[in-house]
């Protein structure tokens, strides 16, 4: 199926699950064989620090809140631990969201915000996601981090 003008093919870039501690968190993915692809990270602007476990070509990140009023904390105490966003890799982040915005899509910002591993990210807001937190990522060197 074709892609529509503009628009390059989508890859999945992370699934991210909400946890209140990352070592609990990431328990189950070692269990499973997995290992941290590299120390934590944190992303001040979205008051996350974020664990990482490489899948293929997919990240899986663990998000723990450094602070009460972030998103993943008020996503944890609203629904608890689990599914919070996925990601979809982009090649050109602003075009993109132009090109959504031009089809109605709704953005939690206006603007990029700075993501994990110096990558470029956009939030598209749930209800235009049919319930679902969707990330729009821009790596600076086209593939994840």
């Amino acid at each position: 199926m074709p892609y529509p003008a503009g628009m390059t093919a989508l890859l999945l870039d992370h699934v991210a699950i909400a946890t209140a501690d990352l070592d609990a968190g990431s328990a189950p993915y070692v269990a499973l064989g997995l290992h941290p692809e590299g120390p934590d990270e944190e992303v001040g602007g979205q008051g996350v620090r974020v664990r990482a476990f490489q899948v293929g070509e997919t990240l899986i990140e663990l998000l723990m809140p450094t602070r009460e009023d972030s998103p993943v904390a008020v996503f944890l105490a609203r629904r608890g631990p689990g599914l919070h966003h996925t990601a979809y890799r982009v090649e050109d982040l602003d075009a993109e969201m132009t090109r959504l915005r031009a089809d109605g899509a709704r953005f939690l910002s206006d603007a990029p915000a700075p993501g994990r591993a110096g990558s470029r990210v956009a939030f598209l807001h749930p209800k235009w996601g049919e319930g679902t937190l969707i990330e729009l990522v821009e790596h600076s060197h086209g593939g994840p981090a």
